[in-house]
């Protein structure tokens, strides 16, 4: 018992020396991280606090923050966007007879081209021409004796009701020859208008049926251009547009359509509205069936205002841009948040509607270091050291499409908006910046003038204005 008793007492001194062990241990460390609190006193010269109204952003040795500017250009703004396509004549038809027969006569070459009225497929008529000269004859028969009874009627040698009779007989035998004729007329087939002849798949002699496929006929003077845009496009499409339109087949040539018709039905599958323009085909460049890439344009602005898009600062579902105005004395420049309203967009660019005019200066990299209006700010002249980045004071080049070494080998393009029958997904108008006189140079690259009316101006006034009537 008396040794438990000793050891219990040895345990306890234990645990006590090595508690005060460790409070001693830990006294110093406590004190030395002791704050002092922080005091202009205490502070050495050249750092004093900024006082409430002091630039929030400027670095500890006082000098304003560097940014990147730009100026606010005007420029030829083009409203468009992208769509896909495909070319059809403006008038087709394929070649198929109303009654069977066997063919006697083929009066056309493939791949030629045809006149409307020209007969392309006569068929076996001899048994249709022996019944119009049938009655021919009666016809001859029936007005010889209309002529006499009405001299027989005049000397009241006959009545009148055998005169009558004569005239119902010469009425008759004349529908007999305008059916003969008429059935005689359906073994000729002509060409109902000016076109191609395609390659045909009957040979003389054969037997056809009634509705078999004999050639096609194509009229591409003029070429359709079928689309379909996003249904919110619908409200600025409008008929006598222009669109720009380019080929896989053709590269390097662009050709301009002019739209001439919009659906009025909304597909409700994809929800687009489908458009038709037409393009001028005289040179015979264009076939049915290509692939078109198509651009319509909505409209140009002209000294439409832009920025860079870095220049956009989005905040609360609002846009606003850093600019730079002349301090009090002219001697610094300090920034000012202004909201803008913002229009259309390409790559790199934007517009602005309103709140900046043109040649302001605003504010495309560093904004995170402006916290507040009013912040002197040091400009960093960055023509040298970033192509493409005009500085603050050097005069804007005119913005074009395509402008410099780089954009002349590689022109810029806007993002790809495929649009087809399937459902469409969300595109954004797009805007291409360039003068009209490099569209106009692009559009007509390598093209031959030719003259004459321009066949997409017929036909516009009415559904069958400019087609003509089948010769019979």
């Amino acid at each position: 018992m008396a040794s438990k008793a000793t050891y219990l007492v040895i345990a306890t001194l234990g645990i006590a020396a090595a508690s005060g062990a460790a409070w001693w241990y830990q006294q110093p460390k406590a004190s030395s991280t002791r704050t002092t609190p922080l005091t202009e006193a205490s502070m050495p010269a050249g750092s004093r606090l900024s006082p409430p109204g002091g630039p929030a952003s400027a670095p500890a040795s006082g000098r304003p923050p560097s940014v990147e500017v730009a100026k606010v250009d005007v420029a030829k703004l083009v409203d468009e966007t992208q769509a896909v396509g495909s070319l059809r004549s403006r008038r087709g038809v394929i070649v198929r007879p109303e009654v069977a027969g066997r063919i006697t006569q083929l009066n056309f070459t493939d791949g030629q081209r045809v006149k409307a009225g020209q007969v392309l497929v006569q068929f076996d008529d001899q048994l249709q021409q022996a019944q119009v000269q049938q009655s021919l004859a009666e016809v001859s028969i029936a007005q010889a004796n209309q002529k006499r009874n009405q001299e027989l009627v005049a000397q009241n040698f006959i009545s009148q009701r055998s005169l009558d009779e004569s005239a119902a007989n010469l009425q008759v035998a004349q529908a007999k020859l305008t059916l003969a004729r008429a059935t005689a007329a359906r073994l000729k087939i002509i060409a109902p208008f000016d076109g191609v002849a395609g390659i045909r798949s009957v040979n003389v002699g054969d037997y056809l049926r009634d509705g078999a496929d004999i050639v096609n006929i194509e009229d591409m003077d003029a070429i359709f251009v079928d689309f379909r845009l996003p249904e919110r496009f619908q409200a600025k499409v409008k008929r006598g547009q222009t669109a720009q339109i380019e080929l896989d087949a053709i590269p390097g040539r662009r050709f301009t359509a002019q739209i001439q018709a919009i659906d009025p039905l909304i597909d409700a599958n994809g929800r687009s509205v489908g458009v038709r323009g037409c393009i001028d085909n005289r040179q015979s460049q264009l076939r049915p069936g290509m692939f078109a890439r198509v651009n319509p344009v909505f409209g140009v602005r002209e000294n439409a205002r832009v920025v860079p898009e870095e220049a956009i600062i989005p905040q609360g579902g609002k846009q606003f841009v850093i600019r730079l105005n002349k301090s009090g004395d002219g001697k610094a420049q300090i920034t000012q948040r202004v909201e803008v309203k913002v229009g259309l967009r390409s790559p790199g660019k934007v517009e602005v509607l309103d709140g900046v005019e043109a040649g302001d200066t605003v504010v495309v990299a560093g904004q995170q270091r402006v916290q507040k209006d009013g912040t002197a700010v040091n400009v960093v002249d960055t023509s040298s050291g970033r192509p493409g980045r005009p500085a603050v004071d050097a005069p804007s080049a005119p913005l074009t499409a395509a402008s410099g070494p780089a954009a002349s080998a590689a022109p810029v393009l806007m993002t790809p908006q495929t649009v087809t029958s399937a459902p469409i997904a969300p595109a954004a108008s797009a805007a291409k910046f360039q003068s009209a006189s490099d569209k106009v140079a692009l559009a007509g690259k390598n093209a031959t003038q030719v003259s004459g009316p321009n066949p997409c101006d017929s036909g516009t006034s009415g559904p069958l204005a400019g087609v003509r009537k089948p010769a019979r």
